[in-house]
Order: C-alpha cells, then structure tokens, then sequence
C-alpha cells in the first residue's frame, strides 16, 4: 500500500490525538450547552453572570441551534462521553500491548520461551509499573525523555539502514498512485486490509497523551523535526524489509533490527514500552479527574503527586481497575494481534470522534467560513471513515472488548450525569427565596445557636431546600451560617482576588460564598487554612460594603464573625436521595436507582476539604421523582 495514506495518517494523529472532552468544555465555555458552562460572579454585587466569549447576536447559527435543541446537545455530549471512555479503552490496551509486544523480542533469541511465559513476564512488568503508580513520577520522569529521545532516534537508523540494503526506492511508494492500484487490485481484500494497518497510524499515540504539559511551540517542533520523521523512516524501513520477507510480518519489528544491535534495542523498546504505558496510565488518572471536576463521573479519590505540577495526579481506585484488567488483557487474548484488533477500533474512534468535534469548534468558536471547516472535515471524514468501516469486522476478533468496557463507562457516566441533572432540577424547582426564608425564621421559635457553620448548597441563586428542611427540623440556626458553593469554570485558573466571593443575604448572619476554581487550579482549602481564608474574605467584605452600617453596627458585624469562630466550627452537607415508588416510571426506577447505588458508594466531597470529623455533619432528605 502507498506510504503516502499512511504518512498523512500519521500527521493526522500527531495534531488531534486525546481531545474529545477537552474540545468538549471548549465548546461548553463559549456556548450553553452541558451542565457546568464557564461562569463567574461579580464580585461586587454578588449576581452570577455568563462568562461566554461570544454574544447571541454574534453566535453562528450552528451554535444557536445545539444551544436550543436538547436531543443535540445529548447527542454531543454522549459523542464525547464515548471518546472519553474510548481513550480510557486506551488506557487499558496501551499497556497491554506496549508490554506484550517488546518482551515478545525474547523468543528471537530464544525459540524455547513459550508464549505463556512471555505473557506471565508482560504481566509482571505491567504489576510492578501500577503498583509504583501511588509514588507518582516526579521521581522518575527525568529518565522519560532520555528514553523516547533514544527511541525516535535508534528507530530510524535502523530504518534507514533497513531500506538501503532491502528496498532502496520504497519512497516511491508516496506516489498516490500506489493506493489506486492497491484498491483495484484487491478490491474488499484491500478494504479489509485497511483495519491492519491501523496500528502503523498510532506510532505517536503515547508519546503525546499528555500534551496538556507542553506549550504550542514544543509541541510543533516535536512533531514536526523528531516525531514524525522518526515514524516515517521507521515504517519505511520495516516495509522495506517485509517486502524482501513477506513470512516475517508476524514480528516486522524485531525481525528487521540487526543481529549487533538486537539486545540493546530490545532493552530500548522495553523501556520505550513501559513509558508509553506510564503516559496512558497518566493520562486516564488526568481524564478521570477532568470528568470528576465536571461532575461526569462519580467521584474517586485524587491525589495530586506533585507539589509543583497540577497535571500529575493519581487516582487509586482508577489505578487498581486498570491494573486488573490490563492484566485480564494479557491473560485472557494471549496472542498480540487480538488485541493489536482492539487496540485498533479503540484509537481510530478516538480520531473519528476528534474530528467531529473539532469541526465544530472551527465553525462556532474560531467563526471558519463552513466551505474553509469542510476543506477540513470533508477528507479526513472520508478517510477516517473508510478506517472505521474496516476496523469494525475486528469486533468479533478482540474488538468488542473496548466497546464493552466502553459501554459500561458511558452507561455509568450518563447515569451520573442524569441524576446529578435531575437533583439540579429539583433543588432549582423548589429553592427557597430570602424573603420566604426569613419568614419561616419568624413563625417559628428558631433558636440562634451560637458558632460558625459553613451549609454546602449546589445552586447559589437562591437558597438550597435542604436549608429549609433543616431549619424546620432543627429549629436552630447558627448566628453565623456561610451557604458555601464551590464553581468549577472551564478556564484554566481564577484570578486570587475572585476565587472567594462573599454576599450577604440580607438576613443577619446569613451569607453566600463561591468557591471558584479553574482546571489548572489547586484548591489548597485544607482545614484551618480553609475557614481562615473565607473568614478572611468575609472581613474584607464587610469592611468594603458598609453602606447603611454605622462604624459601631460594622465593628460588631466582625466581631460577631470572630466570636463564633472562636466558639464552634460546623460543616453541614445534604445526603440526599430520590423516593422511588409505585408512581415512579421504569426508566427512573432503573437510571435513578442506579443512580443512588453509585452516590451512595462514591466519595464524599466534603473529605477533600480536609475537615475534621468531629466537626462534620450530614441531613438527609428525600427528593420525590
């Protein structure tokens, strides 16, 4: 086949591996759809405003459209969702055949070791590799780059000595003309050809799963003066060879190193390896906290192992899956070319969907003329789509494995996401105004117990329902209540001066605080530092908005503030479900019960922030359906 399909799909690669969701919050920020859109309060006034970079006047109409149809805005985001669960696929077959394929070099040498043995050492590298997950790679992530560096340069040496001695004139095949002559050919042969040399596309796939780490210009020089070169004078040179030994396409990488250099360049792919591996491993904790934050996914413990770099993170309930079942992987397909078929229906997805996407942000947030987007869209859809056409008569042959693990993510994220959704609904359904509030604190004997409590609520306009059902059971209310809401923006991170934003609700003692925080954002709200840093807020407020207070009034306004600090701290969080009974429809008995079994075994939020646990307290209320 032409190298030259094969070279523009390795470009293509390169420039949109891993996207999906990141596009998706792109096409969030800047138009209304998705649950959590980029927003900010003004600090002044308190009142929540969009935060979007284009008005409606300016809007295209395809933005339009997505912001007022919600079976496309469903439609789009199910489409992300799948290429996220898609490239956590990734996460899982990377490392697999990554691992499998460099210690199968063993057998060259060594006819005797069996394909068993192969597969029980893989499985042992991959067990100590996400075992040393918890330490982070701070450690050790200064070996990384010696080690690819090494790779993409030794690789293509030996290419290039591959197609000088076998095939000197394999650069002809860039000539289109060799894809027309394959096709007619070989016809449906040629079609289904396509879905094995999917494989050849992805040369790049781990080197750049986390390009979120590196600015625009060491990305293109990357690709541009080492990557991509690297790649097409590798796959140059294997081609070369396997046309001089067509029986050796089996193991074409080993097979074309030369006998002097066979065990150093083993080491190198095995260390090349277990890079890769870690950069998908990486990459899935990063995707899984991204989905997290967004409020996606259920929550799972994050640990950040870097005091310096936000990006590296852990998740040790996400690393314990994915040890099981890359192992699973090795284990249960063995053989390398079943899962070199799921590998293959993982990453071309990834790309289809990537594509999609992209095309939008081109039309609705770059404001591309649609006939420049389709100069665009029109071939790599073609192309991409040929490739996914092929790769789906892998399903039976080990590629229904990425769709079934991808199924089981996108079925747990949307249901999820639906409850979260139909919460939302309710508390914004039956929010109490501070009018109303204030009236329910006057018709009935409410004590007003000393101390400080800080009421997690989910809206901010408004006052959460759980804070009525409290009141009414408790018939208390703290002297000083702090109705607290943390905001997730789709921006990289929030200015200090805006990250805390403090409003009085008009009934003394009362307040709202937002707690904003960007993607790039560490929280750093830990304990005492965490109250001491909205008190302090509080203070500044207080001072700064006086008008209609007397200088004796604002001074006692504080010192109310101090005293109750002094005198107790409570954090108070709603544990609520939904009441499903006789009344309630078959799909909600279904996604909503669901639903709880997945809130009812995730983590709370409210540990993140620290708090100890004495000062904890948890009411719960039922929702009706």
């Amino acid at each position: 086949m032409s190298l030259s399909l094969l070279t523009l799909m390795i470009m293509v690669k390169i420039q949109i591996s891993g996207g999906t969701f990141a596009l998706y919050s792109l096409l969030c920020r800047h138009i209304n759809i998705g649950n959590l859109p980029s927003r900010n309060v003004n600090s002044s006034t308190g009142v929540l405003y969009s935060n979007r970079s284009m008005t409606s006047e300016t809007r295209s109409k395809l933005g339009k459209f997505l912001e007022e149809s919600i079976t496309a805005q469903r439609i789009l985001l199910f489409i992300a969702m799948l290429g996220m669960c898609m490239l956590i696929g990734d996460g899982i077959l990377t490392p697999a055949i990554s691992v499998l394929s460099a210690i199968d070099g063993l057998r060259g040498p060594f006819p005797s070791v069996s394909k068993s043995a192969v597969e029980a050492i893989s499985a042992v590298v991959l067990l100590a590799l996400f075992l040393l997950q918890k330490h982070g790679t701070a450690r050790v992530s200064f070996l990384f780059s010696p080690i690819m560096g090494t790779w993409t340069l030794t690789t293509p040496i030996i290419g290039v000595y591959s197609f000088l001695r076998f095939y000197p004139s394999i650069f002809k095949a860039v000539s289109p003309h060799y894809i027309v002559h394959f096709f007619l050919r070989n016809r449906r042969k040629g079609w289904e050809l396509l879905g094995g040399t999917v494989l050849c596309i992805t040369g790049a796939e781990a080197m750049f799963a986390d390009l979120g780490h590196f600015n625009k210009r060491s990305i293109q020089m990357a690709c541009l003066l080492t990557i991509y070169p690297s790649l097409v004078l590798t796959y140059a040179g294997q081609t070369a060879y396997l046309i001089k030994h067509p029986d050796d396409h089996n193991d074409g990488f080993y097979k074309f190193v030369p006998h002097p250099v066979y065990w150093p360049m083993f080491v190198i792919a095995t260390l090349a390896a277990i890079v890769a591996s870690q950069s998908l491993i990486s990459a899935t904790f990063s995707v899984i906290k991204q989905s997290v934050t967004l409020d996606y996914f259920p929550r799972v413990k994050v640990v950040h192992t870097s005091k310096h770099k936000e990006g590296e993170v852990y998740s040790p309930e996400t690393n314990y899956i994915l040890m099981v079942l890359c192992i699973l992987v090795i284990l249960g397909f063995g053989d390398g070319k079943d899962i070199g078929n799921a590998f293959g229906v993982v990453v071309i997805l990834v790309m289809f969907i990537t594509t999609l996407l992209l095309t939008l942000v081109m039309i609705i947030i770059w404001r591309a003329p649609v006939a420049l987007a389709m100069l665009y869209f029109v071939p790599f859809f073609i192309i991409e789509g040929v490739y996914v056409s092929a790769v789906l008569t892998k399903i039976p042959k080990g590629g229904w494995f990425p769709f079934l693990v991808s199924v089981v993510l996108a079925f747990i994220m949307f249901v999820w996401y639906h409850g979260r959704q139909r919460k939302l609904e309710y508390e914004m359904r039956n929010k109490i105004s501070v009018d109303s509030f204030n009236r329910l604190l006057s018709s009935l004997e409410i004590q007003r117990a000393p101390g400080l409590c800080f009421f997690y609520s989910n809206i901010q306009d408004g006052l959460t329902p759980l804070l009525g059902h409290y009141v009414r059971n408790m018939r208390s209310l703290h002297k000083v209540t702090i109705l607290t809401t943390f905001r997730y923006l789709l921006v990289s991170k929030v200015d200090p001066n805006e990250r805390i934003i403090i409003r009085k609700l008009g009934i003394e003692g009362l307040y709202g605080c937002v707690i904003q925080y960007g993607y790039a954002d560490s929280l750093n709200v830990e304990g005492d530092n965490y109250i001491s840093q909205v008190t302090n807020s509080m203070r500044e407020h207080i001072r700064y908005n006086f008008d209609g207070l007397s200088p004796t009034s604002l001074e006692g306004e504080i010192s109310q503030l101090e005293k109750a600090e002094e005198e107790a701290v409570v954090h108070v969080r709603g544990k609520t479900r939904f009441h499903i009974g006789v009344q309630t429809s078959f799909s909600d008995k279904i996604l909503l019960g669901f639903y709880e079994f997945l809130h009812g075994n995730c983590r709370s939020a409210l540990p993140a922030l620290g708090v100890p646990l004495q000062q904890r307290m948890i009411i719960g209320m039922v929702y009706n359906t």
